[in-house]
């Protein structure tokens, strides 16, 4: 049996053992993979106190060597043997896999993809910072002056570090607080329980690339030290539920990102031809296990609607559980079984009301939840509703779920309600215009693209650079500029 390696507190790059340890367990068998130090509100209270002098190691680095540091970082997380603590543990790109596989569910392919995802941020970074600062040159950050279009802009710090509360869901979210570091943000984080993994292993890239340890706090904590992280960070991001997210729902310095209710829909003038963008479909429903606020949970259509839910749910009723190594495998284990259970009986329930139907019960061997080698696991399910207020038309779960549901094109817009990313298949001007005049959409997809489909020098779920740094207006006497 392996001995399970101790994840320990990092209070600004400085590693604090707790007598209080938490356990993290495979979701298969039960087996202690991992002892996690914990950091009580009080904690977190004393240190961010002092966090406004973290800032000043990043500054300290031109944003050309913090560019460099990215890319080695990038390679040192895909590649690299990395230090997990002063212990003496260490973790190879392999042992990541194995270790984020058995406690989050997703299985090694999938956690292989959203290490890329990942790498991707830290390799492309001085063109995300493009993309967040508009066309700037990065270096802005350095002295916070710059130039847009001509015109001179400065800028002020929003707060004094990014306080972030992620989930355990899916190790790609990650990628979204990645830039604060190359912004020159200090960054405090609370890890998911069952998914310290990813952002223990990002902070140690980034250190082992030449990035000042002290920008990084890692508190896993409870609900206490979490509100105390967003409450005390200047600036925060909390991932999770409609739940955990509306209660900062008022506080402009916290970014949510609750579910994303994404959809496709598809015109009036490419509804007859839906059969030529079935990939899209499948893709935007079933990519990464399902588990993303950009997989798509609802499916508006003008008509076709009964063929295109068959569609979907014989093209997506194949995909099953499998070991965790297996090469095909898409689908996610659920790591804690009383949350597949809870989904499975929400579904049954809005069943039971009519004007739904599983389509793809038509098309599948078995019940929707099902154990395979210790795993609990909801196989993909369309749910065709007869109308868009039905109480399956319009939710999210974390596995392959989607409804399909027929509006007339005239509602389409007013219907649909919030949406993280629509990818809207069609030509119509006039939908086009509703869709990108809508203050509803958040990301928009024109044209056969899956709503899981990311282009990173494109802001996700607000602007980062724009969360961090506030314009100001400033002014210069003539006989002050330089050269007068």
């Amino acid at each position: 049996m392996t001995t399970p390696v101790h994840i320990p507190v990092l209070r600004a790059g400085e590693e604090y053992t707790s007598l209080d340890l938490v356990d993290v367990v495979s979701h298969r068998d039960g087996a202690v993979l991992a002892k996690v130090s914990q950091a009580n509100a009080g904690i977190v209270k004393r240190d961010l106190r002092r966090i406004g002098d973290r800032a000043a190691a990043l500054r300290a680095i031109p944003m050309a060597r913090m560019l460099e540091i990215c890319k080695e970082a990038g390679q040192l997380f895909l590649e690299g043997t990395l230090s997990i603590n002063g212990e003496g543990a260490t973790q190879s790109p392999e042992d990541y896999v194995r270790a984020l596989s058995a406690t989050s569910g997703l299985p090694h392919t999938l956690c292989r993809k959203n290490m890329q995802k990942v790498f991707t941020v830290f390799d492309e970074m001085e063109s995300v910072l493009r993309g967040l600062t508009r066309g700037m040159d990065p270096s802005v950050v350095d002295t916070l002056f710059g130039d847009h279009d001509g015109i001179p802009v400065c800028y002020a710090p929003a707060g004094t570090s990014l306080g972030v509360v992620l989930p355990s869901n899916s190790p790609g979210v990650n990628s979204i607080w990645m830039p604060a570091i190359a912004l020159k943000v200090p960054v405090v984080l609370k890890p998911g329980r069952e998914e310290p993994w990813t952002p223990l292993r990002i902070v140690a890239a980034f250190v082992a690339a030449g990035c000042p340890k002290e920008a990084f706090s890692l508190y896993p904590t409870d609900h206490e030290g979490a509100a105390t992280i967003l409450e005390r960070c200047g600036r925060g991001l909390i991932f999770g539920d409609a739940a955990t997210t509306k209660v900062y729902a008022s506080n402009p310095a916290i970014q949510l990102h609750g579910p994303g209710w994404s959809k496709v829909v598809i015109g009036e003038d490419a509804i007859d031809s839906w059969e030529d963008h079935l990939d899209v479909l499948v893709a935007s429903v079933a990519d990464n296990g399902g588990r993303s606020c950009i997989n798509a949970s609802a499916i508006f259509v003008p008509r076709h609607g009964d063929a295109i839910a068959a569609g979907i749910a014989r093209r997506i009723a194949g995909i099953a559980p499998r070991s965790d190594d297996d090469p095909d495998a898409r689908l996610s284990a659920f790591a804690n079984p009383k949350f597949a259970e809870y989904i499975d009986a929400a579904i049954e329930s809005g069943l039971a009301q009519g004007g739904a139907e599983d389509v793809t019960a038509r098309f599948r061997e078995g019940p929707r939840a099902r154990v395979h080698d210790g795993g609990h696991y909801l196989m993909p399910t369309i749910v065709r509703c007869d109308r868009a207020d039905h109480p399956l038309a319009n939710t999210e779960y974390l596995f392959p779920y989607a409804s399909v549901v027929e509006v007339p094109p005239a509602k389409l817009v007013e219907t649909m309600g919030k949406s993280l990313v629509v990818s809207a298949i069609t030509r119509d001007p006039a939908l086009i215009d509703a869709l990108v005049r809508s203050p509803d959409v958040d990301r928009l997809n024109l044209g056969p693209l899956p709503t899981s489909r990311v282009e990173w020098n494109q802001p996700h779920e607000g602007n980062l650079f724009e969360f961090l740094y506030t314009r100001r207006a400033i002014q210069e006497a003539p006989e002050w500029q330089e050269g007068a």
